[in-house]
């Protein structure tokens, strides 16, 4: 599969992931946007006018793709912290509005894209540089779990199955060096799949099992652990909720 071929796919999960999302907040009621969500200092609106800010900023990156010009994703961070403060106290359907064209703006920006212009490089707003192919799932990331963030009914039981797993493998990968994390050996009960956390090659001090969603749930600090099951020295333990690391922030 090329790197075009690849985008086309995650771009249509985008899609899809976006009616769900649409869905979930025509359902709330006007007052329900002001109410606290799943993460800390934010309320729903908070959460829907940062959504339509990301897919704007992806697009200031599909941009500089197609261009080859330098285009920053956010003008700084003061000015993408403004846009999302901005934003968050708007009515409902101001925030429908603005969710559905700023993703009709990425889709847009992707549908431009020459198929070469998919292996560009690109400045991530934190510095790091990645290839334009990784923007269509950088996007699907954002619409999955600041859905769950909403705190409106979607959970990471909701999520689809393949985007779990991958995202299992990723964060794996993304805690396999940090210091001070016991080894653990993360097993999906329902896929072909086992991933490790600590240092490579250690014999691991917790076996954590159950399903996909649930293991990513937990490891992206979405859930507390409900649904895994967690054995020590082959026995199981009572509660994997007290059981289990603490995580470092997903960041």
């Amino acid at each position: 599969m090329t790197d075009a071929e690849a985008a086309a796919a995650t771009l249509r999960t985008v899609a899809e992931s976006t009616e769900h999302l649409l869905r979930s907040v025509a359902e709330l009621e006007a007052e329900e946007l002001s109410r606290p969500s799943a993460l800390p200092g934010w309320t729903r609106g908070h959460v829907l006018a940062h959504l339509a800010r990301n897919a704007d900023s992806l697009v200031n990156l599909l941009d500089s793709a197609r261009t080859g010009r330098d285009i920053p994703q956010y003008a700084s961070s003061e000015a993408r912290e403004q846009g999302i403060q901005d934003g968050a106290g708007r009515p409902l359907a101001e925030q429908l509005e603005d969710l559905r064209a700023s993703h009709a703006r990425f889709t847009e920006a992707a549908a431009k894209l020459p198929d070469e212009a998919w292996s560009a490089q690109l400045r991530h707003r934190t510095g790091y540089l990645f290839p334009a192919y990784e923007l269509p799932w950088k996007r699907l990331m954002e619409l999955e779990y600041h859905h769950v963030d909403l705190d409106a009914g979607y959970t990471p039981a909701h999520w689809p199955e393949a985007f779990a797993a991958d995202e299992l493998v990723r964060l794996a990968e993304q805690f396999a060096s940090v210091d001070g994390l016991p080894p653990v050996l993360l097993t999906a009960d329902d896929r072909d799949l086992r991933v490790h956390l600590g240092p490579a090659g250690a014999e691991p001090e917790l076996t954590v099992e159950g399903p996909v969603r649930a293991l990513t749930g937990w490891l992206s600090g979405r859930s507390d652990g409900d649904g895994l099951q967690v054995h020590k020295g082959g026995e199981q333990l009572a509660d994997p909720r007290t059981a289990l690391p603490k995580l470092p922030p997903l960041g």
